[in-house]
């Protein structure tokens, strides 16, 4: 028989070296949730949004109870260092003085606005991607913030759906490099600095793939498909070491991403090892009973918590129905206490437990936001997020003597020009293309032309709570007659047209992409008069664009470039700046090729114009008006001889891949030059091409450079046929060009 009294003392001898080798952070933590009551714990679970009015923020009385009694942990929607602050004196009178965690959109800027993601991704540039993130961080906490709900980092092919303004398009490898960017760009390198905010990656996941392009559908597809496409970008966050992540409203294999244990626990935790908390998006879980996998708030919240959700987004039902679930063991202690300690270790890795007024600082509010250093740098990734479609006998740049008709309802909007989803940006600063010309040119005028669209329910959704100008409310006809008058008096016409910030963004999904009508009709009516015709696009999705690119002799894509979007127009307009955006989403010729991506597998009978029974269109054609990767220059780019080190390489090998990029035109420029690979023979089928590097270099007209990439076998690797990520031996061809479509390509073989 053993020892009683050797069994205590080793008893005791393992429970003191466990409580030493705790952190200093552990011991802080794990006896501050001992202290916590069953409500406090749950409070913190319990994430309640403020909101905003003409006088400024305010919350709700039942909400402010909850804060003062210990029932909130989180606020989203509250910012300027004047109302946290006030929020957060609410929580320091608390029993335990936990601060509050303030969360808010910052998608694409705080105050200074940012292109669209989407559009910000055109520059092929993740120096500057981190910088409008670290930017973005910068404002955010002098403002009162201390997290963002961004990346989003959703892989997507059907343009029709709003959100893709919201990411970076259709390529799994693009949006790893941008992930990690932005993760970098928020976080920074100590979450405990005063300028740092806890980033979030969203949706997890899949929502990208949503059947129809119709926002908060369905999502199906097999786990083959998610591992080699659609969750990479995700797994490159968590690496990246995000803090949170927010669970998407769709299903996976038939179950609520918000309910799904194999996402959020599974794999998200361990098989990738996310040590950070997650959210769900706005009222996710409430719907889950609509999804038809819950009956009610009750099993709904059990569904959630057992799945790995720590925070529950304004829905109320952690609040409500955690204790009775509890009692009726439906759920355990353990799994709320883990979620308490997930979101308060976020809390002391930003430093509120020493100071919870850190980001409550007014001085640096007035100094830090919408400085003329971030200025400057949103007007130079603008300019360097368009993207020039088409540019027919060197139309542009402009000359500035020229005498110009600006037409168009994206002229002169401010509120249009920092896009959707700009949450706290103050669109009365922002810089209307109208604006920026005529500080270059007295030679303008101006007309709008046309509303944003005749359908009156659209264009009410659209425009929101848009003030109009005058001319806006004019009758449709006398607006279009008075444009084509004005273009007939003109040198040249620059027509300003697309969509509305509305028509883009959440809630946003069009069955129609293409330019609203009655802009069309205006576009002709003006392309009729002879008048040479620039066309400036504002969207938030690639459009269809056949009639535009067959008749009009440019086209800039300018997307929703933010707070400087009309002087970055303007000095792209007149060559102060030569484009050199590449687009990172294909532009369909119409809806009826959607979904269409560059990366697409072949089929067992391939396009063959000669063969009706292969795999084409009897009335348009395969291949996307403007591929992925796309986007000219006004000088012109020449490619030499594609030269490959090795014919055959092995497994430890590493193949260099070099070719002479020379600029032939008469201006300097930049150049993205693109290296995709395609597996010819698989255990699995494989895409025709694949990304797998760029190069974006700077070239002085007539100059030469040689450009290298290199190539290992970890960039050759896929899931095979038993789901294993490995390379196989075999044949490849290796593709180097200026988009995806317009190419070199030469062979090796792997050993």
């Amino acid at each position: 028989m053993k020892n009683p009294k050797r069994l205590l003392v080793a008893t005791l001898l393992l429970a003191a070296l466990s409580v030493k080798a705790q952190t200093p952070k552990q011991t802080f933590l794990n006896s501050l949730i001992k202290r916590m009551t069953l409500d406090e714990k749950i409070g913190q679970l319990n994430l309640l949004t403020s909101d905003m009015d003409v006088t400024g923020p305010f919350m709700k009385p039942g909400y402010k109870k909850d804060v003062e009694a210990g029932l909130c942990g989180s606020i989203f929607n509250a910012y300027t260092p004047q109302y946290t602050r006030q929020l957060q004196e609410m929580a320091m009178k608390t029993r335990l003085k936990i601060p509050l965690l303030f969360g808010y959109d910052v998608i694409h800027g705080h105050k200074t606005i940012f292109p669209i993601p989407l559009g910000e991704a055109c520059t092929w540039d993740m120096a500057l991607l981190e910088q409008s993130a670290r930017i973005a961080a910068q404002e955010a906490s002098a403002d009162g913030l201390q997290w963002t709900y961004s990346p989003m980092v959703d892989i997507a092919r059907d343009p029709r759906w709003g959100r893709v303004a919201e990411g970076v398009g259709e390529d799994t490898w693009y949006g790893v490099q941008v992930a990690k960017a932005k993760v970098k760009g928020y976080q920074g390198s100590d979450l405990s600095a005063n300028n740092t905010i806890l980033a979030c990656v969203k949706h997890f996941a899949l929502y990208g793939a949503i059947e129809a392009g119709r926002d908060y559908n369905t999502v199906d597809m097999s786990r083959r498909q998610m591992y080699q496409y659609y969750l990479p970008p995700y797994k490159a966050a968590i690496d990246a070491g995000v803090a949170t992540a927010m669970t998407s409203f769709n299903e996976i294999d038939g179950t609520p991403a918000t309910a799904n244990k194999w996402l959020l626990t599974d794999l998200l935790r361990k098989d990738w090892g996310f040590k950070g908390f997650v959210v769900t998006d706005y009222t996710a879980i409430n719907e889950m009973i609509a999804h038809g996998n819950v009956k009610d708030e009750y099993e709904a919240g059990a569904a959630a918590l057992n799945a790995g959700v720590d925070m529950d987004m304004q829905g109320g039902i952690f609040a409500g129905q955690l204790k009775k679930l509890l009692q009726d063991k439906k759920v355990t202690l353990k799994e709320i206490d883990s979620a308490v300690y997930r979101i308060l270790t976020a809390k002391y890795d930003l430093g509120l437990f020493k100071d919870p007024f850190k980001y409550c600082d007014n001085e640096r509010a007035a100094k830090e936001i919408m400085s003329a250093e971030n200025l400057a740098a949103a007007q130079k990734i603008a300019e360097r997020s368009i993207v020039l479609l088409k540019n027919e006998n060197q139309l542009l740049p402009l000359k500035k003597a020229a005498k110009i008709a600006l037409i168009g309802p994206l002229a002169n909007s401010q509120r249009d020009m920092i896009g959707n989803w700009s949450a706290a940006g103050d669109y009365t600063k922002a810089v209307t293309l109208l604006e920026a010309l005529k500080k270059r040119s007295a030679n303008v005028q101006y007309l709008p032309g046309a509303h944003y669209t005749q359908d009156t329910t659209l264009y009410k959704r659209a425009t929101q709570k848009l003030k109009l100008d005058a001319a806006d409310t004019a009758d449709s006809q006398q607006m279009l007659a008075a444009a084509v008058e004005l273009a007939k008096q003109s040198d040249i016409v620059v027509m300003a047209l697309g969509e509305s910030q509305g028509m883009t963004g959440e809630a946003a999904s069009r069955s129609n992409i293409s330019i609203p009508e009655n802009q069309r009709e205006l576009l002709k009516a003006v392309y009729a008069t002879g008048k040479p015709v620039v066309l400036v696009l504002s969207n938030g999705r690639p459009i269809t664009l056949e009639w535009e690119n067959a008749h009009i002799p440019a086209i800039l894509e300018t997307w929703f470039l933010g707070t400087k979007a009309g002087d970055a127009i303007a000095s792209v307009l007149f060559g102060d700046y030569n484009p050199a955006g590449k687009l990172t989403m294909s532009f369909p010729r119409n809806v009826g090729q959607i979904p269409i991506y560059y990366n697409h597998k072949n089929t067992g009978r391939p396009l063959n114009p000669y063969n009706k029974y292969s795999t084409k269109y009897l009335d348009t054609e395969n291949d996307p008006l403007f591929p992925f990767g796309y986007g000219l220059s006004y000088t012109t780019f020449s490619y030499g001889d594609l030269k490959l080190s090795k014919q055959q390489i092995a497994a430890t090998d590493k193949l260099q891949i070099s070719i002479p990029v020379t600029n032939n035109g008469n201006f300097d420029g930049e150049e993205v030059v693109q290296l995709y690979v395609r597996d010819m023979v698989g255990s699995v089928t494989r895409p025709v091409k694949e990304l797998k590097g760029y190069k974006k270099i700077t070239l002085a007209k007539g100059e030469t450079k040689t450009v290298t990439f290199e190539l290992s076998v970890e960039d050759l690797k896929f899931y095979d046929k038993d789901m294993r990520w490995k390379a196989e031996p075999g044949d490849f061809t290796i593709f180097v060009g200026t988009n995806s479509r317009d190419v070199q390509s030469a062979g090796f073989t792997l050993k």
